[in-house]
């Protein structure tokens, strides 16, 4: 076995998001206000910055006026479009009804955001951490966790490159690198494969609820001028979604012509048929959005999982020698529908905890100051303001849900503290009921224009993945898809994947097979949490691997 080498920094971030690319800024600016040397590096497991990311995105600008307060002057894309119009849509099959303005509360309003491409935004953030001296390495996941002799973090380590899909190396083969770091933090997004094994190593969630989920799927269009205006937003709830199931559409006409939109399903929903791929591309013949697209193109595809636990689901954030960020840990605001603020100013506080504990030269201590920052911070409080939103929608439904919802949310806005804290009882892989109880739900046939299958929404997605590679698809169990998973639940991963990687072939033939395209992975992580048996174990392929995406 080849020895790895490696390579010493202060702090290591995992992650090249919104979270760890505001951390590494801060950092830096804390050491050269101090007159520090402080050594920080980022790994992203893309093969670019912003190839993996992928959100609506309205952004909200408060953490990014803390960080960089001349940002709209310094040639940041997000300063092209911000937000002009909101609209909230309630739709059934045929119809939309419009929510007037004046029943939303302040705080809910876009005003003085604005709207755009995420992953555009982190390449700007990214130039910005280079030129305060962060080295970046995109193309490098980091695989591993590193422990001290005490049990304490010590870093990571990159992924080996060049092996075989049976183990063996390649003529190309390079052993991983190890980074080794007085502190670690975590940004590796939704459901990270480190961050929830030091979850489950540091018993990290142990006063919290459970994590839920969504799973948003996303398109971009070029549309016909004359339909389009800059900085107009729309979310609508309802329809396509039935009984059992919550989720909401939302179409943002961004700079350049073209509008971004897509659908999020709450993954906690309970028919194993449901396919919410289906259910996003049946949300688009909805007239009110039909009319919006037609004569426009499709140009750009992805999907990924949101954490939507919010406030009452943030696990304890620190352990000995690193910390939680972002989305890693889940500061997703719901109702609102934006966490990159949130995932900004949790990397900024770890930073700050992080650079005094390098400057007492510490290490591999616990940064205790990041939680009590948090829990005085803005972040804090805007996640418990609109703490029973979703577990309110949950429970009552679209309809009565949002009614209880908006009524706690102006009351807590007015200074009636709720007394109660609603919480989630069941992780979203525990939500399904049998197949036999519930009728398969029949999907359109795509018609090309407007709707379309999964493989050729892959295919804009840019996905690539050296297929001689060990499959970072891994099953616990090969036998439960089979066995267990397609009697009981009719095998869900076939519908909850939006990129075609599981099927079951040979049905018709009388010898079922359970078939991984890991090539489609559009690392959204969804099997990871919405297999019913937990059976299915998300893991970083080859750095560079999965989407490329160019203006998500």
């Amino acid at each position: 076995m080849s020895e790895r080498e490696s390579m010493p920094y202060d702090v290591v971030i995992v992650g090249a998001g919104p979270a760890g690319l505001s951390a590494a800024i801060r950092l830096k600016q804390l050491a050269n206000e101090a007159g520090n040397e402080l050594s920080v590096c980022i790994l992203e497991k893309g093969s670019e910055v912003g190839a993996h990311i992928l959100s609506g995105a309205v952004i909200d600008p408060k953490a990014l006026d803390e960080l960089l307060p001349n940002w709209r002057d310094d040639g940041c894309p997000l300063a092209q479009t911000p937000v002009t119009d909101n609209q909230h849509w309630h739709l059934s099959a045929n119809h939309k009804s419009v929510m007037p303005n004046i029943m939303i509360p302040p705080f809910m309003n876009n005003k003085g955001t604005y709207t755009g491409s995420l992953g555009n935004l982190c390449r700007w953030l990214a130039g910005k951490a280079e030129e305060l001296g962060v080295e970046i390495f995109p193309g490098f996941a980091a695989a591993e966790l590193l422990f001290n002799e005490d049990g304490s973090v010590k870093g990571v380590a990159t992924g080996d490159m060049g092996v075989a899909r049976d183990g063996e190396h390649k003529g190309d083969y390079q052993p991983g690198l190890e980074l080794h770091a007085r502190y670690t933090l975590f940004g590796e997004g939704c459901r990270g494969h480190l961050s929830k094994e030091l979850m489950r190593l540091f018993d990290l969630r142990k006063d919290c609820d459970p994590q839920i989920y969504g799973l948003g799927i996303k398109e971009l269009w070029d549309i016909d001028p004359a339909k389009h205006v800059p900085g107009r937003v729309i979310h609508t709830q309802g329809w396509p979604l039935t009984e059992g199931a919550n989720g909401g559409g939302f179409l943002y006409h961004q700079a350049d012509g073209q509008v971004a939109l897509g659908f999020v399903t709450w993954l906690s929903y309970s028919n194993p048929y449901l396919s919410p791929f289906e259910e996003m591309q049946r949300w688009k013949t909805h007239p009110a959005v039909a009319e919006i697209l037609e004569g426009g193109k499709r140009v750009s595809y992805g999907a990924r999982a949101i954490s939507d636990g919010g406030f009452q689901s943030v696990p304890k954030l620190v352990f000995p020698g690193g910390a939680l960020i972002g989305d890693s840990a889940g500061f997703l605001n719901v109702p609102r529908i934006k966490g990159t603020h949130t995932s900004m100013k949790s990397g900024m506080m770890a930073a700050e905890a992080a650079f005094e504990a390098v400057k007492a030269d510490r290490r591999s201590d616990e940064l205790t100051a990041y939680p009590d920052a948090y829990e005085s911070s803005w972040v804090y409080k805007e996640l418990k303001l609109v703490r029973n939103t979703a577990p309110l929608v949950k429970k009552f439904g679209d309809d009565w849900g949002t009614a209880f919802a908006g009524a706690t949310m102006w009351a807590e806005y007015l200074g009636i503290r709720m007394p109660f804290t609603m919480h989630h009882k069941h992780a979203d892989h525990e939500t399904l009921v049998h197949a036999s109880e519930v009728k398969p739900i029949d999907y359109p046939k795509p018609d090309g224009k407007l709707t379309f299958d999964r493989l050729s929404s892959v295919f804009l997605s840019n996905t690539n993945h050296e297929e001689d590679q060990p499959c970072h698809l891994t099953l616990k169990d090969p036998d439960v898809p089979i066995d267990y998973n397609l009697p009981v639940y009719a095998e869900p991963a076939q519908r909850y994947c939006p990129a075609g990687v599981y099927e079951v072939v040979g049905l018709d033939e009388g010898t079922p097979r359970f078939q991984i395209n890991a090539q489609n992975c559009v690392h959204c992580k969804t099997c990871d949490i919405k297999d019913p048996t937990q059976n299915i174990n998300w893991v970083v392929p080859e750095g560079g691997g999965g989407p490329n995406y160019p203006n998500m």
